[in-house]
């Protein structure tokens, strides 16, 4: 018994080694028809690995220029509220909220108040420009993730002493003075007095004027700007916490104490990223499906072109089936013999596709200092996929092969 499972595993080695040996004779002796055939495969491997990186790379500069304006930040601002409406009894926010906030809410890392106006500097030849005023304490550097381009930005112990320092956005120094270099030690009057500029600051991320900070925008100490608007309300409070996974906790908590310290009709919001995260990583994941299906169906089609082609094969080599067949090939082995083929052929132009889709990745990688994120899925998804294909489309092919007679083939012209 033992010999007769060896013979059949020695006999069954043979025959598949043979099936591939005639499947290879006969890419050969047809080479351009069996490239043209792959070539539907090549372009559909290549490009599902293309798009899942693609996918991959958008949703990873999505999410990191969202990150960059400030993922683990929170926002605060009194949104409305009060007896019937009257400013006078409008409830804003102070600094002792801000206090409290971080008395009260663990986990608070960087936190800082936001007061707002508007002022007239003087431009050379006699004209104004009207620039964007905020006042904040020096933590606002951390909680916004700005970037000081020269310079410096001010610290607490100028916001302690009332410094009359300022720090200004790029591009509102490259006006006044040429450059952001130049612009530090500059003065810049306000409402007469004069403040000397420590250094030039940008977002990381371009928000296109939806944020707070515009382009002719003056950071003030948040000690220093109080004095120009003659109040202790303050516009918004900012908030940072250092882990991203605490700001739906934070959130929460810190719309808690302010309710609690205000009137219960005053409305207060609380903001984050979290949600836009969210939305922005859902956003990518659905466009990267979409295009997945294209790919897939790109698969299809040159599926049906492999079944088209294969099914010409078969009726071309009906008098080579009979032959086999009078020699003792079996209906199993003929069948196989086409199916082999068939997933040979997509097997070949997936193989292609995975190199020339993978190469765009590695070459941006190797030509500059970007990582594109290359997944491991998309190269085994697109292996699995081309072996689908040539096996579901090569089996009709098949099958037909394997039901010839051998007499009919024999006499087949």
């Amino acid at each position: 018994m033992a010999v007769n499972k060896y013979k059949a595993r020695r006999y069954s080695t043979f025959v598949f080694g043979d099936t591939i040996s005639v499947a290879l004779q006969t890419f050969r002796i047809g080479k351009w028809r069996f490239i043209l055939t792959s070539l539907g495969m090549v372009i559909g491997t290549a490009s599902l690995i293309l798009v899942v990186t693609i996918g991959l790379t958008g949703k990873q500069y999505l999410l990191q220029q969202i990150q960059n304006i400030g993922s683990n930040m929170m926002v605060a601002e009194y949104t409305g509220g009060g007896i019937y409406g009257r400013d006078e009894t409008s409830d804003f926010l102070t600094l002792d909220d801000l206090n409290a906030v971080r008395q009260q809410v663990p986990g608070i890392s960087n936190a800082s108040p936001m007061i707002e106006f508007h002022d007239h500097i003087a431009l050379r030849g006699g004209k104004e420009r009207e620039v964007l005023v905020l006042g904040v304490s020096w933590q606002y550097l951390y909680v916004r993730n700005l970037d000081v381009l020269s310079g410096r930005f001010f610290d607490e112990s100028d916001t302690q002493a009332r410094d009359k320092v300022a720090v200004i956005t790029q591009k509102l120094a490259n006006t006044l003075y040429g450059s952001q270099d130049a612009a530090v030690g500059q003065q810049i009057k306000l409402s007469g007095l004069p403040f000397t500029v420590i250094g030039t600051f940008r977002e990381r991320v371009d928000t296109f004027g939806q944020s707070e900070i515009s382009d002719d925008t003056i950071l003030l100490p948040y000690t220093v700007a109080r004095y120009f608007t003659n109040s202790d309300e303050v516009k918004q409070l900012f908030f940072s916490v250092g882990d991203s996974a605490e700001v739906p906790r934070a959130t929460r908590e810190i719309h808690a104490v302010l309710q609690s310290r205000h009137r219960p009709e005053s409305v207060y919001r609380v903001d984050n990223l979290t949600l836009l995260l969210d939305v922005a990583g859902r956003t990518a994941d659905t466009l990267t499906r979409v295009l997945l299906l294209v790919s897939v169906l790109t698969l299809l089609v040159s599926g049906v072109g492999i079944m088209n082609i294969m099914l010409a094969t078969v009726n071309a080599r009906i008098r080579e089936i009979g032959v086999r067949k009078a020699v003792g090939a079996t209906n199993a082995e003929i069948r196989a013999q086409f199916l082999i083929e068939a997933i040979l052929i997509s097997l070949a132009g997936g193989t292609v596709g995975i190199i020339l889709g993978l190469a765009l990745p590695f070459s941006v990688r190797f030509l500059t200092n970007y990582r594109v994120p290359v997944s491991g899925w998309s190269v085994i998804i697109a292996v699995l996929a081309s072996s689908f294909v040539g096996v579901l489309f090569g089996t009709a092919p098949a099958t037909r092969a394997a039901r010839f007679q051998p007499v009919e083939s024999l006499r087949y012209e």
